[in-house]
């Protein structure tokens, strides 16, 4: 089938050059010009801007950005500050603070946590970062924890003119229910001719005032759910609450799990359905009132003369204006790019910064990848006029997250930069090429000069068109009557050939470990090592349906990639935890927090009349662990035999459409085998009886090609990776050789790629199509993603786009064609490596097979993603392959591995 997008972008894709630890990039403006390439017929294999991202959106920021941070960590900056009294701006990113001179844009100073021995492991919370001159001194605070960690601190450090030198830690401790106290914005007020410092612990949900000088608590009071921001104007302290306030069960209303408590939900989508800001009297602590603004409230500023409050709300794209003199919220101002739909969510307004005129707001929309410039009326600045407006776009690098005006300049931290691109050479033995991971990211900071009404129209339709903007306006496109049925119609509400959609979502997987041996794509053989010997089912899927060798995750940890396969996008929430995930890591989806205002695609299908069916994903498994271990479950599958228990979601949409008797994915203890035999008892059982139906969607999580490294309780990596593989060709079989079979279309999708290395991109990956319709047998090349994925379902399913990341993707029209091939049966393969060869205990094991037995013991591999994956990595590699090299630096120090981050 022909592609269905008109939409021509301009790339000047670039020589590939090799970053280093700190590097300046010039943006350039790219018009549109339709000579050149499409968007959907290049690859992410560009180091160089204009960058694409594996969501849709094209990289190319205003004025100049600079990469830096340790290329062998995930490195991400946060928010900024300026040093008073100079030309320098103090960054906080994820491993500690980084100064840069505005003027020359040099990096010109460096701390890290691992400076300072007992806090090496700890990280830079959500955001929030101050600066002080006190008795001749400059000083920073700013908030910080550890993953679960009981103890976190606010840090104070020194600025002496030529460097920064940490002086001293307050400490915060947890209290029940929280496991973290996690401070995060802080601030400090000279008061009677002392610091006072005021900061908002995420986890207690306290506010909480301090004596600098004696670090004495003042006193502590209660906020919202999960307090981000904090501002003081006059003698009151107002607190964003992410999750809104604190649940009564006595009221009623609809509530789920955030660790650690419970919000308030919409029960048809799952996510927070209020936020608050609270007011304290901070001279005795006293709550004085709490006001209800957007979703998932975050920054909050204040205007010169503390007349108004600006709060971005990150799951309604708008900016609440409140009175602060009257304590009342007087205006709500969209700023989201896609003004003519408001229904299209997801441009996630976190960070905000006023001109000097107090005219004009300035917000950092993570998801537009842009600033949003906005024109503050008269209602809501004393030196605004007539009616607040949005005049315009300004392009940044990924996901802005911290903004500074200064002069005539604006300086913003971009938390996801250019993503994730810093290669290393890797030496197999026979030659050196570059190979990817996720994990691999530098962070970045762009100094942008403001730009004036001309420039700043350009700038806007550049921000439109590197959104793909007009792709949203083929999602809108009525229906045309008497239009035949085709695999993905044209237009969303014609008819598909397909009544039956199965979604699978496997673990953490690069094409390059699994489809680098065939040469039908484009693979790195020397990079695979789990080939046709180990996956015969996908290779023979790929073979004989089609072989996808441009398809990409869009997160690059399963905390993230759980959300983009199933939302097309994710929160501020997840964005502003990567890496660190101080209060969850949600690749389960049971935090509400993740859940963005329209909800995930199983409650876009039922809110539009289709049936629907989870199998293992949303959900955790409870049963007795002590009871039952890898090698008894496999002894019951073996038997045809089950066991006890329970799969359990906090989330109420989610209960009535999880298979009970399919063991949820958050256990490798259970083999892949199991949980196949669980989905086909019931569907022997629908194909059996002619009045039964598929439902119109289901979706099923299989975990196991995760592997579990060499702990001796478990089978070798190749092994689980085969049980995955053989799990995916007895559905395939199963269905396709059904009654169901022509209306029937399976898509397989890891839900990330973390846990390996590619030598196009760290987010590619493997992903199948396999339809009666899908039998092409030949390469697509096409740049698809999980968002593409997304948009494919909803168009056979008559579903309209969730979000702006979904309404901008291209529907996978190439992978079908409108002829129907009945000729093929899909017959699975029988698995070449035994799914019970276990690894070795440790006895037997010496040299670097002990130390990476040892280590896989040690770290809890065998639950998804809760152990160090970056040593995973190495294990997996050294169970392939044994003593030869591994990619260089592709898994981080030695002196890491040895570190348990969990």
């Amino acid at each position: 089938m022909k592609k269905n997008s008109s939409l021509l972008l301009a790339l000047a894709l670039v020589m590939i050059s090799s970053f280093w630890a700190c590097k300046s990039v010039k943006n350039t403006y790219i018009a549109v010009n339709q000579s050149q390439p499409r968007y959907d017929d290049t690859t992410l294999f560009a180091e160089n801007s204009p960058f694409l991202m594996p969501y849709n959106r094209i990289i190319d920021g205003a004025g100049e950005s600079v990469n830096f941070g340790n290329p062998d960590l995930e490195n991400h900056s946060l928010d900024l500050v300026m040093i008073p009294n100079t030309s320098l701006v103090l960054v906080e990113d994820r491993y500690g603070l980084a100064v840069f001179d505005a003027k020359t844009h040099k990096l010109v100073n460096r701390w890290s946590y691992d400076k300072v021995s007992q806090y090496k492991n700890y990280m830079s919370s959500f955001s929030g970062i101050k600066t002080v001159t006190f008795k001749d001194s400059t000083y920073i605070f700013w908030g910080t924890g550890g993953r679960e960690t009981p103890n976190s601190y606010v840090m104070q450090a020194t600025w002496t003119g030529k460097e920064i030198k940490f002086l001293k830690a307050f400490t915060f401790k947890a209290e029940a229910p929280a496991a973290i106290a996690l401070p995060n914005e802080v601030e400090v007020k000279l008061e009677n001719g002392e610091l006072f410092l005021y900061t908002v612990l995420n986890g207690n949900n306290q506010i909480v005032k301090v004596n600098v000088n004696t670090g004495e608590e003042v006193w502590k009071q209660t906020t919202g759910v999960a307090p981000y921001g904090l501002k003081i104007v006059g003698n009151q302290a107002f607190v964003t609450n992410w999750a809104g306030p604190i649940t009564n069960p006595a009221d009623g209303k609809e509530t789920a799990g955030v660790p650690w408590g419970s919000a308030y939900i919409n029960p048809q989508t799952g996510a927070i359905s209020r936020g608050t800001v609270s007011v304290f009297d901070i001279y005795s602590g006293k709550s004085i009132k709490e006001l209800n603004v957007g979703l998932h409230p975050n920054a909050i500023i204040a205007s010169a003369d503390n007349q108004f409050l600006y709060v971005a709300n990150g799951n309604s794209d708008h900016v609440s204006v409140i009175d602060a003199q009257q304590l009342q919220v007087i205006d709500s101002i969209y700023v989201g790019l896609f003004k003519d739909n408001e229904k299209l969510i997801g441009s996630t307004p976190n960070a905000l910064a006023l001109d000097k005129t107090g005219s004009i707001l300035y917000v950092a929309n993570g998801l537009d990848n842009a600033v949003a410039v906005v024109s503050l009326g008269k209602r809501v600045s004393n030196t605004g006029s007539g009616q607040s407006l949005v005049k315009g776009y300004i392009p940044t690098q990924a996901y802005p997250s911290g903004i500074i005006v200064n002069e005539n300049e604006l300086y913003i931290t971009n938390l996801e930069a250019v993503g994730a691109r810093a290669a290393h050479k890797l030496n197999d033995g026979i030659k050196a090429d570059k190979a990817y991971n996720s994990h691999k990211q530098l962070a970045s900071i762009s100094f942008i000069p403001l730009p004036d009404e001309t420039l700043l129209k350009t700038f806007t339709e550049k921000v439109k068109n590197q959104s793909l903007y007009k792709r949203a306006k083929l999602a809108e496109l009525l229906p045309r009557k008497n239009v035949a049925p085709r695999p993905v119609p044209e237009r969303i509400g014609e008819p598909s050939v397909f009544k039956h959609v199965l979604y699978i979502i496997k673990e953490n997987r690069t094409y390059d470990q699994v489809l680098g041996d065939m040469k039908e794509g484009n693979g790195m053989e020397s990079l695979c090592i789990f080939g046709d010997s180990i996956t015969p089912n996908q290779h023979s899927i790929a073979r004989e349906y089609l072989l996808m060798d441009n398809y990409h995750v869009s997160g690059k940890a399963s905390a993230e990639g759980h959300h983009w396969a199933s939302a097309g996008m994710v929160t501020d929430y997840t964005e502003k935890s990567v890496r660190a995930w101080f209060r969850s890591y949600p690749h389960v989806l049971y935090d509400a927090l993740v859940y963005n205002k329209k909800g995930l695609i199983w409650n876009s299908a039922l809110d539009h009349g289709k049936t629907v069916r989870i199998y293992g994903e949303a959900c955790t498994c409870e049963f007795d662990e002590k009871a039952y271990d890898w090698a008894k479950l496999y002894e019951l599958q073996q038997k045809g035999e089950t066991f006890p228990y329970t799969n359990t979601t906090t989330i109420s949409r989610v209960r009535p459409i999880l298979a009970s008797d399919f063991p949820g994915c958050d256990n490798e203890v259970i083999s892949d085998q199991m949980r196949t035999d669980a989905f086909l008892k019931e569907f022997k059982a629908i194909e059996a009886n002619p009045n039964a139906s598929l439902p119109n969607l289901m979706i099923m999580s299989l975990p196991n090609d995760h592997t579990t490294g060499l702990n001796p309780k478990f089978p070798t990596p190749r092994a689980m990776v085969a049980d995955n593989d053989l799990a995916v060709g007895r559905i395939v079989e199963a269905i396709m050789n059904s009654r169901f079979a022509d209306s029937t279309v399976i898509f397989i999708s890891e839900d990330d790629s973390q846990a390996g290395w590619d030598h196009v991109s760290a987010y590619r990956t493997t992903g199948f199509v396999v339809s009666n319709y899908s039998r092409l047998q030949k390469t697509v090349h096409t740049n698809y993603n999980q968002t593409s994925l997304l948009r494919t379902i909803e168009q056979i399913l008559g579903l309209p786009p969730m979000n702006i990341l979904d309404a901008t993707a291209s529907p996978m029209f190439d992978c079908f064609t409108d002829k129907l091939n009945t000729d093929y049966k899909f017959t699975h393969k029988k698995n070449l490596v035994p799914l019970d060869e276990m690894n070795k205990p440790a006895e037997k094991q010496k040299g670097a097979a002990l130390k990476f037995t040892n280590q896989s013991i040690k770290f809890a591999f065998n639950r998804i993603d809760r152990g160090n994956d970056n040593m995973l990595n190495r294990i997996i590699w050294f169970s392939a392959k044994g003593t030869k090299p591994y990619p260089a630096k592709m898994s981080g120090s030695e002196e890491e591995e040895d570190e348990d981050d969990d």
